[in-house]
């Protein structure tokens, strides 16, 4: 069965079409061509601003007129991971999607469907004549994964609705009314070498499979952090074997738990057989310790290699990164005391890379309070400006307050109720959403965040479920229709 045959048939095949189109963070030109090339090929009427927002418009059906502009808001771009044996160029391969019994997934990669499903609902509401509705503005924005630069750059007056319906939550069901804010805290020093020490054997030791996952969404589940677990392995047994570190490298972007990490070291060559054994007691305690928050086929590996090396980062500076790498705050700091089961605070220390003669360190700091935020971000900057490496922040974005009184709020709750037959959640998120953005520049904007159900977003392991798809199509049109 392929994603066309499912039902709701329009929604699919529109995000059949996104999934053809290469959109990871920051590479948006093939689909902002996509995404005008479709609404002139449709005769929608669309607009483009300087940062790369596109907005097509739909007038209202016959006798709602007057009814309020309803903004259908989605991201164009996505996470791009995959897993370490995929081959594939996210900048130009299609996405491989697969029916798996009520999920779909990809082949080896992240789906996209965070925001492909969102992006994909706005289009068939465009196309969809049947539909009863008020005037519609379906915004599409860059970037959102990394910087919030479609949000951030939105200029009043490109989008000029009064209620905005952001359709990148991942539980159908739940009804989102405010979200975190956030920093990325970005750790770099120019490294030096020295010679490698003589009669050294060369083991890459290696972690990989962790599920990792949405850095906000999925924080609270104690799953592993595969750059902190490597550095805590290097950390308990570097002074003991004699270690001399060649290169280190684990995760991805920013907002994605780093699944995988591996380090090149350099151990005495008499003490090769009780590393070995060490890595397999270090291999067997993770597996107990993440027996409930991690799937049982992660690995932890160390692997003799045939080849040599001549070189080695500083002794210094290779044990000052390892015992920072494994000192840093990483996970949940805080819970919300004002949202029981809300997490207020987390870092995610989502990847360290050595490129040449460089390590960069990157953190990304959540928090529903922007001084918690600080704080944690604060606290990274001083761990590692201790060692000499020169620290900048990017990415800020602020948090979205939730409004409990709002009306289209009322809205939703009485839609769903009708639709389903119970009350939907009603939650502010830990993750970050462009509402707190738009909220700044357009504050008389009324907001709710929804979507379909989506599971492991930011990883390989992303799936959607297709029942959600359904029910979330369902329930967004008739909440058109009744704001109409």
């Amino acid at each position: 069965m392929k994603i066309t045959d499912l039902q709701p048939k329009l929604v699919w095949e529109c995000f059949d079409e996104i999934t053809k189109v290469p959109r990871p963070t920051h590479h948006l030109e093939k689909m902002k061509h996509f995404l005008v090339s479709w609404a002139e090929k449709h005769n929608i009427p669309y607009s483009v601003d300087e940062v790369g927002n596109v907005v097509m418009r739909k007038a209202a059906s016959k006798g709602h007129e007057n009814a309020p502009t309803v903004i259908l808001q989605g991201h164009q771009d996505m996470v791009a991971e995959k897993n370490s044996d995929k081959v594939h160029d996210f900048l130009n391969d299609p996405i491989t999607t697969i029916v798996d019994g009520d999920w779909v997934k990809a082949d080896g990669t992240t789906l996209g469907a965070d925001n492909g499903l969102g992006c994909a609902t706005a289009m068939a509401v465009l196309l969809d004549d049947s539909l009863v509705h008020g005037p519609i503005e379906a915004l599409f924005t860059v970037d959102e994964e990394q910087g919030l630069i479609g949000a951030n750059g939105i200029q009043p007056g490109f989008v000029t609705g009064s209620i905005l319906l952001n359709l990148d939550s991942e539980e159908m069901g739940q009804l989102v009314i405010g979200c975190a804010g956030g920093k990325v805290t970005i750790a770099e020093k120019e490294i030096s070498f020295e010679d490698a020490s003589e009669n050294k054997i060369w083991i890459k030791v290696h972690l990989s499979n962790f599920n990792g996952g949405h850095s906000g969404m999925e924080i609270n589940l104690g799953r592993g952090n595969a750059n902190q677990q490597l550095c805590r392995f290097l950390w308990e047994n570097w002074d003991d074997f004699g270690m001399e570190l060649v290169t280190i490298d684990g995760g991805g972007l920013a907002n994605a738990i780093p699944r995988e990490a591996y380090a090149v070291v350099g151990i005495d060559k008499d003490k090769k057989d009780a590393l070995l054994k060490k890595s397999k007691e270090f291999s067997d305690m993770l597996h107990a310790e993440f027996l409930l928050a991690e799937t049982p086929d992660f690995k932890f590996e160390a692997e003799v290699l045939a080849k040599s090396y001549s070189k080695v980062i500083s002794r210094k500076e290779a044990k000052a990164l390892v015992s920072a790498v494994f000192a840093c705050p990483n996970g949940v700091q805080n819970m919300s005391r004002a949202v029981e089961g809300l997490v207020e605070t987390s870092c995610n220390l989502a990847s360290v890379k050595c490129d040449g003669e460089k390590v960069t360190v990157t953190v990304h700091q959540r928090s529903s309070v922007d001084s918690r935020r600080d704080e944690i971000a604060d606290r990274v900057k001083a761990l590692f400006e201790l060692l000499g490496y020169k620290v900048s922040f990017d990415d800020a974005y602020v948090g979205w307050a939730p409004n409990p009184d709002s009306v289209l709020l009322a809205k939703a709750k009485e839609s769903y109720k009708s639709l389903f037959g119970k009350d939907p959640k009603v939650e502010a998120l830990h993750a970050g959403l462009e509402c707190g953005l738009f909220l700044e520049k357009m504050p008389e904007l009324d907001m709710i965040s929804f979507g379909p159900t989506l599971k492991d977003i930011h990883s390989p392991s992303e799936k959607a479920y297709i029942p959600s798809v359904q029910d979330f199509w369902q329930y967004l049109c008739d909440l058109l229709k009744r704001l109409a």
